[in-house]
């Protein structure tokens, strides 16, 4: 093959993954527009972000092994064709439940093709130096595609309404549906390969109703009694789905994987990554619009440090993964990403200048996890489970930035609602204490005064709730780059032994 057609490959598949990290964060500055327009609660608001998420984590697993078994150009091909019909259903989709349902099948679309796109590119790319720096770009997108997402949302929509947000969608993907047909080559697969669709909706049921057990747990007046039934469900799913693959001949997931430090250290720096870095990027642009307010297309502007410097890094760091310890490259990227965050609460009083600095450390650190993760997992995989493992990577991202939504979108409710106070004297819905969306619907309806007056206990309130997600970020980040070097250390230590 070709250096040219490898090239052009590897623009196709980055082209698509582009899209489907993307939508994991375009809809951040379409948020406010789009709950006022639908009418969307806040559990809906967090159904519309996760739902995409949730079921791409659950679906993963079984679609990397359809890559293996029927081929990754075929099943790439079939992606691109759901994830353009979902694009439509969504963009035109007249309440919140249709825009869920939308969003769902997007992720369909989009966990059908994302294992495909790392896998395509392992098979393309044979040499050692190239497949460095082939994954790097991988990297890139995914974390600077994923960092692009808010300030593309933001454009579109100071020109269009918030269904545009998903059809920017088609033309890129009816064009790296042609070129994929005209340039990648046909993988046969292996048709031996089992689809076990069980497997999969075993542990999609796991995720689900453990994310809806945290969201019931936190969620004013919620049930204990339903969140404690969703956690003990999921956790019911978690374990049978882990024995049916410790069972199998033929794992959808082969966990034997995980004995491997560097699959292992991989897996979790993806997680956290896309963890931190979903639930900075929905935060931070929420406030700059309900609190400062920017318009969507500035506050998608301030945060672009982040997928710019992350761009940046990551070839940089596929280029020297050969150089030095991968896991301890791991630990300091981790520990780099908290450090930016640090900054920026430091600097959180101090203009504008220092935040963004800091935004673009959180981004270099960022940009390298992905980066280090992705050749982590890729290289420490063997060849005939390619498939699997992109699949596998993938789930990481995917329960990571799901979770980062769920689970920073929960504690910052639950903090808001915690601190949130109804001003003496103002006779409104206890609603105002469910979100900041909520309570400014609410004062659009008041005097005045009350309405001034609602409004700035509703941001006092919510600034609080923003500087303890952010606090619990770092301590997160701080931890899993110290559980980097204990794992790297040890795993060095044995290697010594052994020779």
């Amino acid at each position: 093959m070709s250096t040219f057609k490898r090239w052009m490959i590897l623009i196709i598949v980055s082209s698509a993954l582009l899209l489907i990290v993307m939508d994991m964060t375009i809809l951040y500055t379409a948020m406010p527009t789009l709950t006022h327009d639908l009418g969307a609660t806040a559990s809906q608001k967090l159904w519309i972000l996760n739902g995409y998420s949730l079921v791409m984590a659950g679906l993963l697993p079984a679609m990397g092994t359809l890559g293996d078994r029927l081929g990754y150009k075929r099943v790439f091909l079939i992606g691109l064709i759901l994830f353009s019909i979902a694009s439509l259903t969504a963009a035109f989709a007249p309440n919140p439940y249709v825009l869920i349902a939308g969003r769902v099948l997007l992720a369909v679309g989009a966990s059908i093709m994302m294992p495909a796109t790392m896998a395509i590119v392992r098979v393309t790319f044979t040499d050692p130096r190239e497949l460095g720096l082939a994954i790097g770009i991988w990297g890139a997108v995914a974390s600077g595609g994923a960092g692009l997402g808010p300030i593309i949302g933001g454009l579109l929509l100071e020109y269009f309404s918030w269904g545009s947000v998903f059809i920017i969608n088609l033309p890129i993907a009816i064009l790296a549906f042609v070129l994929t047909i005209l340039l990648v080559p046909k993988h046969e697969g292996d048709r031996s390969k089992k689809f076990d669709l069980t497997s999969s909706i075993q542990i999609m049921i796991a995720l689900v109703t453990l994310i809806y057990a945290i969201k019931e747990f936190t969620r004013r007046e919620g049930s204990v009694t339903f969140a404690v039934i969703g956690a003990a469900v999921g956790i019911v799913a978690l374990v049978i789905f882990i024995r049916r693959q410790n069972r199998s001949s033929d794992p959808l997931i082969d966990l034997s994987l995980f004995k491997i430090p560097l699959f292992t250290t991989g897996f979790i720096t993806a997680l956290v990554g896309l963890f931190g870095m979903t639930g900075i990027q929905y935060i931070v642009t929420q406030r700059l619009q309900l609190i400062e307010g920017f318009s969507p297309l500035l506050a998608g502007v301030y945060t672009l440090t982040i997928p710019f410097a992350s761009v940046i890094a990551a070839p940089v760091t596929g280029m020297i993964l050969n150089r030095f310890n991968v896991i301890y490259i791991k630990s300091a990227v981790l520990f780099l990403t908290a450090a930016g965050l640090g900054i920026y609460l430091v600097q959180f009083d101090s203009g504008i200048a220092g935040q963004v600095f800091g935004l673009a450390i959180f981004g270099v650190g960022l940009g390298g996890g992905m980066t280090v993760a992705s050749h982590s997992i890729m290289s420490s995989a063997p060849y005939e489970k390619a498939g699997m493992a992109a699949s596998m990577e993938s789930v990481g991202y995917e329960v990571g930035g799901a979770t980062g939504i769920a689970i920073i979108g929960s504690l910052s409710g639950l903090v808001y609602t915690l601190t949130m106070k109804i001003p003496t004297g103002l006779n409104v819905s206890v609603k105002v204490k469910d979100s900041l969306d909520e309570a400014l619907i609410v004062a659009e309806g008041l005097p005045g005064s009350a309405s001034e007056t609602l409004k700035q206990a509703a941001r006092f309130a919510f600034d609080q709730s923003f500087f303890a997600v952010i606090v619990a970020i770092i301590v997160l980040l701080v931890v899993a780059s110290l559980g980097m070097l204990w794992i790297g250390t040890r795993s060095m230590k044995k290697q010594l032994k052994t020779q």
